[in-house]
C-alpha cells in the first residue's frame, strides 16, 4: 500500500486540465512546472509520509495568487515559506485565504499537527481564468456542467489517498457546498458533509469578527476526529 505522500503526488503528477472547458475559460494549470512538481513532492513527504488516514477539507479551486502559483491548495508562496519551511522560486506574495487558513492552522496546533489529522483538496484541482481573472467553477453554469465527471474522477481518486469517509469539510457555505452535495448524493463520497464560510469571504466582509470564524472552523474539525 503506497503512502498518503506516495498517492497524492503521483495525483497531481498526472492531472490533466479538463479536455473542453466553455470558449473564453481558460484552465489555471501550474502542475506542468518542474518547479511545481518540486514543492508538490517536498509538501507531501514532509506532512504526509505514513499510511495514516485523514479527513478531507474541500475548496472550490485554484486562485492565481494560491494554489494557482505553488500547486498546494490555500498555500500562498509566503506561507510555503514562512508555515511550511519549504523554500521555493515563486517569491514572497501572499493572498486572503492562505492568511486565513494557516492563522487557523496555527490555532489548531501548527501545520505538522494539522496535516497529520486533514488534508485540504478542492472539487476542481485544475483552477479558471476567464479574461484573465481567476474564475471560481461555479459562477459559470456551463463550466460547472462541463467539469462534473472531471470533479467527480478527482474526487475519487483523492479518497484512495486515505481519506476517512464519514464526514468532510466543504469550505464554502453556498454555491460551493450545494455543488459538492449533488456530488455527494449521487455518488456517496462521504456520510455526512459539513460546510464553513469561504476564508475570502470572512477577510473581505466578515474580518471584524474572525475571531469567531477560527472557532468556527476547529469546532468541524473537532467533529470530524470526534467520528
Amino acid at each position: 500500500m503506497a503512502s498518503f505522500a506516495q498517492a497524492a503526488i503521483a495525483f497531481f503528477a498526472a492531472v490533466q486540465p479538463p479536455p473542453r472547458l466553455p470558449k473564453g475559460i481558460k484552465a489555471l494549470y501550474p502542475h506542468k512546472d518542474p518547479a511545481v512538481q518540486q514543492v508538490i513532492r517536498e509538501f507531501f513527504n514532509k506532512y504526509y509520509s505514513d499510511k495514516g488516514r485523514r479527513y478531507m477539507l474541500i475548496g472550490i479551486n485554484p486562485g492565481r495568487f494560491g494554489a494557482g502559483i505553488t500547486g498546494i491548495n490555500f498555500t500562498a508562496p509566503r506561507q510555503l515559506r514562512e508555515e511550511c519551511g519549504i523554500e521555493h522560486s515563486f517569491g514572497n506574495s501572499s493572498e486572503l485565504s492562505a492568511e486565513f487558513i494557516y492563522t487557523m492552522v496555527n490555532e489548531y496546533g501548527g501545520p505538522e499537527k494539522f496535516f497529520r489529522h486533514f488534508y485540504i483538496g478542492s472539487v476542481s484541482p485544475i483552477g479558471f481564468l476567464k479574461e484573465g481573472k481567476n474564475l471560481n467553477y461555479y459562477d459559470d453554469p456551463k463550466l460547472a456542467e462541463m467539469i462534473r465527471p472531471f470533479a467527480t474522477r478527482c474526487l475519487q481518486q483523492q479518497l484512495d489517498f486515505g481519506i476517512y469517509r464519514k464526514v468532510a469539510i466543504c469550505i464554502g457555505g453556498d454555491k460551493n457546498y450545494r455543488y459538492l452535495k449533488s456530488l455527494n448524493d449521487e455518488f456517496g463520497f462521504f456520510k455526512e458533509l459539513l460546510s464553513v464560510p469561504h476564508p475570502r469571504f470572512i477577510m473581505q466582509y466578515r474580518r471584524s469578527s474572525v475571531a469567531r470564524y477560527y472557532q468556527e472552523y476547529l469546532a468541524a474539525l473537532s467533529h470530524c476526529l470526534e467520528k
